[in-house]
């Protein structure tokens, strides 16, 4: 194989000072004719070839399309490609290895806006997430910001309006006052800016183009006093960072709510509770009811309680234990006699066994409400209900989510739930 001899040298920078480069990049600057330059670092670099006039330099300003690439493809000889930090992260060596031979290339990486971003915000960022939605859409920024991280840096495009974008999604997803919102500008140059801004408040109008957010998750400020009667957002309960499905969603749980018709007093089985959102927000609505919260899962206990606090409501008791064990046990007998049961978070032979054990004990007008997202079980569970003397209606819940992109709006939809019920007859 013939060894290509012409170097395509990939060099990222974090300042303008010429002064700033290794001794090795500043020979090799000096030494190399055809230097290609992004657009808004044309005038800043264009003053190292002049402050340094070995030879005349031959300088392409890159916008890092096609023309770049074209340009690239016809010299002839050694090429500067002046970059932003490290050309291989979020950057513009990626294309290069899409239309060149890697034996073409050399990369030489400085620190990463990310890395003076968490230098200068004076935070460990080894457990951070990384978005870029810098000529992206913002798909994979909404999907990581559902799974509610706990640092996360955005690579931004200000000609999309990115930032806007990035606002907008937080309001839409209830995250607005979950995170604190770190604005970086042109980080290791002259006119570095770091900022804190209030979501709340317009953007400023003196935003520079070289800009990254760092979010960063604040603990959760929801008060009390600040958390309404009925239709609980999402975040107002705390879940298992690695489990977030533990928690209903706000549509469905609202109407498993109206579903389940609360009587002012009595005994409502929160069975698979999660992180206890469905009972907690009964109990907060008929605080008089008697709540018994159930949940297999580690931990499960400490997290119900823990929202419980929150909401201001007093569960009678919760149980980090397998339902089929405690149907079994002596641990309940007092509360055996429920007036509502909501089933979910266990599988279909557990449900069936709720029913069988649980439904007998129930008087007329008692209900059982079943979530369910898997289609198969629907029917076992129907009959097991009307063999009980239940009568049973079946909704299909299908919600979807407004969310802001670069083109303007897209409806995001949520999982589809079934939502069987069983209203026990005279």
């Amino acid at each position: 194989m013939t060894e290509i001899k012409r170097k395509i040298h990939v060099i990222g920078i974090n300042s303008f000072e010429f002064k700033e480069l290794p001794s090795n990049l500043q020979n090799l600057f000096i030494e190399t004719i055809n230097i290609a330059i992004p657009d808004s670092y044309f005038e800043d670099i264009k003053l190292w070839a002049e402050r340094n006039p070995k030879q005349k330099k031959l300088l392409f300003s890159s916008k890092s399309d096609k023309n770049l690439i074209n340009w690239l493809k016809s010299q002839k000889t050694d090429v500067i490609l002046i970059s932003r930090g490290d050309p291989l992260w979020f950057g513009i060596g990626r294309i290069l290895l899409e239309n060149f031979l890697k034996e073409e290339l050399r990369f030489y990486p400085s620190n990463t806006c990310f890395q003076l971003a968490f230098s200068k915000l004076k935070i460990p960022w080894q457990n951070a997430c990384y978005v870029s939605i810098h000529g992206r859409d913002s798909t994979k920024l909404i999907e990581t910001l559902k799974s509610k991280p706990s640092i996360l840096a955005i690579l931004t495009d200000t000609k999309n309006k990115d930032l806007e974008i990035i606002q907008k999604n937080l309001f839409e997803l209830n995250l607005n006052d979950s995170y604190e919102f770190w604005l970086c500008e042109e980080l290791g140059f002259k006119n570095e800016k770091i900022r804190k801004l209030n979501l709340k408040d317009k953007f400023p109008s003196d935003i520079s183009e070289l800009n990254i957010v760092i979010l960063l998750r604040k603990e959760d400020p929801t008060r009390e006093k600040d958390i309404p009667l009925f239709g609980l957002k999402d975040n107002t309960f705390k879940t298992f960072e690695d489990r977030p499905n533990l928690l209903t969603k706000r549509e469905i749980r609202i109407q498993i709510l109206a579903d389940l018709e609360l009587p002012e007093k009595g005994i409502i089985w929160d069975i698979g509770a999660g992180c206890g959102s469905i009972g907690l927000e009964a109990l907060k609505l008929r605080p008089n009811l008697n709540l018994l919260s159930i949940d297999k899962r580690i931990g499960s206990k400490e997290l119900i309680a823990e929202n419980a606090k929150k909401l201001g409501v007093s569960p009678f008791d919760i149980f980090e234990e397998d339902i089929n064990n405690l149907l079994i046990s002596n641990q309940i007998n007092s509360l055996r006699k429920p007036n509502r049961i909501v089933i979910g978070g266990c599988d279909k032979n557990t449900k069936l066994n709720v029913i069988d054990k649980l439904s007998k004990k129930m008087n007329s007008g008692d209900i059982i409400s079943i979530p369910l997202i898997d289609i198969q079980t629907i029917k076992d569970l129907k009959v097991a209900l009307i063999e009980n003397n239940f009568s049973v209606s079946l909704n299909l819940i299908q919600t979807y989510k407004s969310l802001s992109i670069s083109e303007g709006m897209r409806l995001e939809p949520n999982n589809p739930v079934f939502l069987l019920r069983g209203k026990k007859l005279i």
